[in-house]
């Protein structure tokens, strides 16, 4: 089992930046590749961002390219979305999860917090 919890969402103006973090425990976190999806009401999970259990590879979603980036430090079990130039339409609550390897589709992954609130303001 691995326990996941997002933390550093909020509210945001428009063009403004975060950092959210996805700390894990349990077994070997750095075995596993990590993914971060987002979910507005009413729409269907989206995926944002991936990035392999070493660190070494990492896949973008083209709507975020150039503006998120996805990191890890494996010593602190932690995975980061660093997002900027945030736009309003990206509001929703930000998931991280857990998987075997780097991959876009919610179904590939075996592990999931409970999610981060990301609010943009107009």
């Amino acid at each position: 089992q691995v326990q996941l919890v997002e933390s550093g969402g909020g509210l945001v103006q428009a063009g403004g930046s975060l950092r959210l973090s996805c700390a894990a425990s349990g077994r070997t976190f750095s075995g596993y590749a990590v993914g971060w999806f987002r979910q507005a009401p009413g729409t269907e999970r989206e995926f944002v961002a991936s990035i392999s259990s070493s660190g070494a590879r990492t896949s973008t979603a083209d709507s975020v390219k150039g503006r998120f980036t996805i990191s890890r430090d494996n010593a602190k079990n932690t995975v980061y979305l660093q997002m900027s130039r945030l736009k309003v339409e990206e509001t929703a609550l930000y998931f991280c999860a857990a998987g075997r390897e780097i991959a876009s589709k919610p179904r590939e992954y075996d592990y999931w917090g409970q999610g981060t609130q990301v609010t943009v303001s107009s």
